[in-house]
């Protein structure tokens, strides 16, 4: 029979609704429904591109008293088959305004997203991935992109619970990626040094690892060692009176009734702390998260039996119960003994690196090329432009003596002296004789015209 959600579970998608380890649990008695305030803020992020997206959709539908009853009488079943995303039909017209609004958001922000990743790929003859594109959209319904409907809770569901599938996966493949670069670039450097520096080079990691591994023993996740030192050294309780169901009710911090993979995981910080120090040279902060990954997939694996990605009580008792639970054996072997990479999977990503420099070379010298290129562009530019204004500069300079030339020369007190023709100068008068220079002309209009003198032969 699928396991029924608790009454006072946190009213959450990702607890009892996805079965996704309630790392956004909000508890019923801490969030009422008609609380504005904004949980997201304070849940720890999942690590999925629509992380936000999700919580908003939780939030808004922690406020509707109809969904919040349907999903105390929810099981697994009914979550996981989308029986539960029919009865959206019945939730109030407010919930549905506002998951109307937030869907509208996500399809604007997918849509930004898939712009800017595709201009930042443009480039000619690109053939664009459209099946990897409309993947984005798979956590809601693309088709309808104004409504929030049932089927857009049930893609939710699905796709988150596919994704947080993947995600310890994606983690594992980014850390062994990781650890074979670092590996890369220690031989590049040992191989730049010369002979008595590569060895004393080499003298010092082999130190350096030795002093890592002297650390104490380390118990094995889960196991009775490990629970009883937090029980008396975190806890501040009596080893002697170890009580698993007492542990568990100290340690699920939400009160929710299921330990989630975040309240797992502050289990193991003791056994971390005796590994790696931030202080430490020789230990790496990345391989003590790959270490914490691993503890809390081992308890799962042991303790999860439904694999629900949540540890109810009834299961961790029934841990308790188990032979392995008091083994203590030879405690928990550390990341540094599992090698991430073989020396195969190493050369086939030196080679992968060696072709990606080589485009990158390659592109930076086309980039350098052009670049010389626009250089000499911009100087035969720079060139016409000088040209253009020593030109400018002579026409003007021509205007401005051609103006000078034919400007009227001017009196000593600053007139204009205007000049005539040398036909139309007159003549000045001798000096001591100062008449009127227009007398002549004055006589000649006061004397009579002459008669024409008649003609003898007509006589």
């Amino acid at each position: 029979m699928p396991t029924s959600v608790p009454r006072g579970a946190p009213f959450l998608l990702l607890s009892p609704l996805l079965m996704l380890s309630a790392v956004l649990a909000v508890p019923l008695d801490r969030a009422a429904p008609n609380q504005e305030e904004n949980q997201a803020t304070k849940s720890p992020d999942t690590g999925l591109y629509y992380h936000r997206y999700l919580q908003e959709v939780i939030n808004v539908l922690e406020t509707d008293g109809h969904f919040r009853e349907k999903l105390q009488a929810a099981n697994a079943e009914d979550i996981k088959s989308g029986k539960l995303s029919r009865e959206l039909d019945f939730v109030s017209h407010h919930v549905r305004t506002k998951l109307d609004e937030l869907k509208r958001q996500e399809v604007s922000r997918l849509r930004m997203l898939l712009k800017a990743k595709m201009d930042a790929k443009q480039e000619p003859n690109l053939q664009v991935d459209h099946l990897n594109l409309l993947k984005q959209f798979e956590h809601l319904d693309p088709q309808n992109q104004h409504t929030f409907e049932a089927r857009d809770l049930e893609l939710l569901i699905q796709t988150a619970t596919r994704d947080l599938a993947q995600y310890d996966a994606a983690h594992h493949e980014e850390f062994k990626r990781y650890e074979m670069l670092k590996e890369h670039e220690r031989r590049r450097y040992l191989e730049s040094l010369g002979e008595e520096q590569r060895k004393e080079a080499e003298r010092k990691l082999q130190e350096q690892q030795r002093r890592h591994r002297e650390h104490p023993k380390v118990n094995v996740p889960g196991s009775q060692a490990q629970l009883k030192e937090v029980w008396e050294e975190l806890d501040g309780l009596d080893p002697n009176r170890f009580n698993p169901k007492t542990f568990f009710i100290l340690h699920d911090i939400n009160s929710d009734g299921v330990l989630d993979e975040q309240e797992l995981e502050a289990l193991f910080t003791k056994e971390l702390e005796k590994v790696y120090d931030p202080k430490n040279e020789e230990d790496d902060m990345r391989e003590m998260e790959e270490e914490r990954l691993r503890m809390r997939e081992h308890v799962m694996k042991n303790v999860d039996t439904n694999q629900d990605r949540l540890v109810t009580l009834e299961e961790f008792l029934a841990s308790t119960q188990r032979k392995e639970f008091g083994d203590t054996g030879e405690g928990w072997k550390t990341v540094e003994m599992y090698p991430a990479y073989t020396e195969e999977e190493l050369r086939r990503f030196e080679e992968e690196l060696a072709a990606r420099e080589a485009e990158l070379n390659a592109k930076a010298q086309r980039l350098s090329q052009e670049t010389e290129a626009l250089g000499r562009s911009q100087d035969r530019l720079e060139a016409q432009k000088r040209e253009l204004q020593q030109a400018v500069l002579q026409m003007e300079q021509r205007k401005q003596q051609q103006q000078e030339q034919n400007a009227p020369p001017s009196k000593p007190e600053g007139q204009l002296q205007f000049r005539a023709d040398a036909d139309d100068v007159p003549v000045p008068a001798p000096a001591g004789d100062q008449k009127d220079v227009a007398a002549p002309e004055k006589k000649a209009a006061e004397q009579p015209p002459e008669l024409p003198q008649p003609d003898s032969q007509h006589l």
